[in-house]
């Protein structure tokens, strides 16, 4: 009879330990907590207008009008912008996770718009997006969930956990109409941190 129950329990403690290691190893997949201690420095600069110089000639070409000769400017038509405008900022505050730093956002030359992270400090995690919303930044933990609670575009992962970076604006997404922006870990469904937007 204990030779039979022996036999029978066998099989149950290898199915329990199959089930404990599969569970182990969703658990180190789901929450990836060796990124805590993994940071990514990411240093961008910010996007500008690029000028390109004409190869030097001996000889000053004929074909080539004069500055104060140019059909452009004396027809009354406005020049291109000198260079990025920052519209709005704000500092980053902690959520879930001790978060830093300055967010801008950036009109560049072309009109196109870009989101800049400098100075960022946060922890890594998993599946970090840096969302635009529209949504109040609160300290402590009731701020913690709130930005999926209206509307918000997602910009992108996370590039790194610190440094200088920038993140592109789709051209359909219309800047005045958001006020925040959260490093958002869509996982866990909580911000790590956030910063309120004031406009220049």
């Amino acid at each position: 009879m204990a030779r039979v129950r022996k036999v029978l329990t066998r099989p149950l403690v290898i199915a329990v330990l199959v089930v404990a290691v599969g569970g182990a190893g969703f658990g180190l997949y789901w929450f990836a907590p060796w990124k805590l201690w993994q940071d990514k420095t990411v240093e961008e600069a910010l996007p500008g207008v690029v000028e390109t110089s004409a190869p030097a000639t001996s000889e000053p070409s004929a074909a080539a009008p004069s500055a104060s000769a140019s059909p452009e400017r004396s027809s009354g038509q406005p020049s291109p912008a000198a260079g990025p405008r920052t519209l709005a900022s704000g500092e980053l505050i902690s959520h879930e996770h001790e978060t830093s730093g300055t967010v801008k956002l950036v009109q560049l030359a072309d009109g196109s718009h870009v989101l800049r992270l400098e100075n960022l400090a946060t922890s890594s995690g998993p599946d970090l997006r840096v969302w635009l919303t529209d949504a109040p930044v609160k300290q402590g933990t009731a701020g913690w969930h709130v930005f999926d609670d209206g509307k918000y575009v997602s910009l992108g992962a996370l590039k790194g956990n610190k440094g200088n970076q920038n993140y592109v604006l789709p051209g359909d997404v219309d800047p005045s109409g958001y006020s925040s922006v959260s490093i958002w870990c869509d996982r866990f469904d909580v911000s790590f941190g956030a910063a309120e937007l004031a406009r220049a």
